[in-house]
């Protein structure tokens, strides 16, 4: 290939890379489901998730529940709520945004079974990009006691909407 022809394949090879759409890039660190006792009908998913660009987590699915929600824990006043993401949560550019018990976390609700400690929990995360683009995430999720976390609080106002 002559020196001209070589330039001009890698030129445009150059600058179709810059043309394809950017696709963020996800990671999930240290996924875990709080474990269960029997007849107990929901629990937590847990993890770190980082993103190369501005994306959102929007929806999260499990075939161990029946319904699946992003939700966040915060203290309005002296009452802890807990409420469904319904918009998603933000995953800023580079930030790695904790999922964790007392503050933002996947909701497993009507659970189709008790998960016991070293149940391996498969979930599927759904997040979206700027350019409204959606990628799914396998993550295997083992599950775990909740040894170590804070105490509940004594008031709690727990709000589903379906």
């Amino acid at each position: 290939m002559n020196l001209i022809v070589r330039s001009t394949v890698l030129s445009a090879l150059f600058f179709a890379a810059f043309a394809l759409p950017a696709q963020a890039q996800v990671t999930v660190k240290d996924p875990w489901v709080r474990a269960t006792v029997s007849q107990q009908k929901a629990t937590g998913a847990f993890m770190q998730i980082t993103s190369t660009q501005d994306a959102r987590l929007i929806e999260a699915k499990s075939p161990v529940a029946g319904v699946v929600e992003v939700h966040e824990m915060k203290m309005e006043k002296d009452v802890m709520k807990m409420r469904a993401l319904t918009e998603g949560l933000a995953l800023p550019a580079g930030k790695s945004v904790e999922l964790k018990p007392g503050g933002y976390h996947v909701m497993l609700m009507d659970l189709k079974q008790q998960v016991k400690e070293g149940d391996v929990i498969p979930l599927t995360l759904v997040v979206e990009g700027k350019d409204k683009k959606r990628s799914t995430i396998e993550v295997k999720a083992p599950a775990k006691p909740l040894a170590g976390a804070a105490k509940a609080p004594e008031k709690m106002d727990h709000q589903h909407k379906h």
